[in-house]
């Protein structure tokens, strides 16, 4: 089993990735920012998130896309200002689909979501400094365990919000 924390949209907080770290750091294989953390990569609150650019970093040589394979289970992470997130999710399914991702983890639009597109889980962890739709500041720990996945989403400072507890079957394309 392994667990994957997902957070976006800090907006030049380190108090918040420095304090979600802290709670979790030691229980995660790994840390992504889908971006707009407006911090340099070398910056000690996201140094040891695995980070990619989002339309506010100015500052940090972050890539545009990342990718990871945990278990078998691979990820594509972008910020998503590049694939018009805020009015559909279209184009980052072709790309996940091109990519032969399993789970695409993206922001920008700061609303936390997740749905299972045809095979492709798409997860919005919201944002932890200024949140859309919704007063908590949201972040995302997805549990993957052989072919299921399990998303728990924390609220910053109030911990897990278990009504939002959700379980997905996964086909890896791996």
């Amino acid at each position: 089993m392994s667990k994957v924390l997902i957070v976006s949209d800090s907006h030049g907080s380190t108090e918040l990735l420095e304090g979600i770290e802290k709670l979790h750091g030691n229980e995660v294989e790994l840390m992504i920012h889908c971006g707009d953390s407006e911090l340099e990569e070398d910056a000690a609150a996201i140094k040891n998130f695995r980070s990619v650019k989002g339309n506010c970093d100015f500052y940090g040589k972050f890539p545009e896309d990342d990718t990871h394979v945990i278990n078998g289970v691979k990820f594509f992470v972008t910020h998503g200002h590049l694939y018009s997130v805020k009015t559909t999710l279209v184009n980052l399914f072709y790309k996940a689909k091109e990519l032969q991702a399993d789970i695409v983890c993206f922001g920008h639009s700061h609303i936390l979501g997740a749905e299972m597109v045809d095979d492709v889980l798409f997860i919005n962890p919201g944002s932890i400094r200024l949140p859309r739709g919704r007063a908590e500041r949201t972040y995302a720990i997805l549990e993957l365990d052989e072919e299921k996945a399990t998303l728990q989403i924390y609220d910053y400072g109030h911990g897990e919000m278990t009504g939002l507890r959700q379980e997905f079957s996964l086909h890896k394309t791996q």
